[in-house]
């Protein structure tokens, strides 16, 4: 499993306005600026996670974006799920059928959406303000 560029995008652009403290407004060339995602990208992700109420958006001058809500209550799953749709990581999964040849005798399937919901769960348990601090932060604490 995979996310696509546009996913890492977002990611990305969002743990660089996260670092501008949340509340600041802040333009989609600022962000293309900062992470080096092309401006054209950066535009279309504003829209999205706008759309996808992650980011509230304000026109004209003065205009910009900034995080709806606190970096601690937006996690990786909210993210990925803006851009990519619901996880789902079958085709099955995603709208309950498929042309999948083993569709009628398939014993994985019912196991699927649990299977889903342990990824998901997994990536909602990252948050925001993990992605935009310091990498040692993600590490998972192994006990001793």
């Amino acid at each position: 499993m995979r996310l696509s560029s546009l996913a890492d995008y977002a990611v990305v652009m969002m743990s660089a306005a996260a670092r501008h403290c949340g509340a600041a407004k802040v333009n989609a060339t600022t962000l293309a600026a900062e992470t080096g995602i092309p401006l054209p990208t950066a535009q279309k992700l504003v829209s999205r996670l706008s759309a996808a109420g992650l980011f509230e958006s304000t026109r004209g001058t003065g205009g910009g974006v900034r995080l709806a809500r606190p970096p601690a209550a937006i996690s990786l799953a909210d993210i990925v799920e803006a851009v990519e749709g619901p996880i789902a990581l079958t085709a099955c999964v995603d709208t309950g059928r498929s042309d999948c040849a083993l569709e009628g005798c398939c014993t994985v399937r019912p196991h699927m959406g649990t299977v889903n919901a342990v990824v998901r769960d997994a990536l909602a348990t990252v948050t925001l303000t993990q992605l935009a601090g310091t990498p040692h932060k993600l590490r998972p604490q192994v006990p001793a």
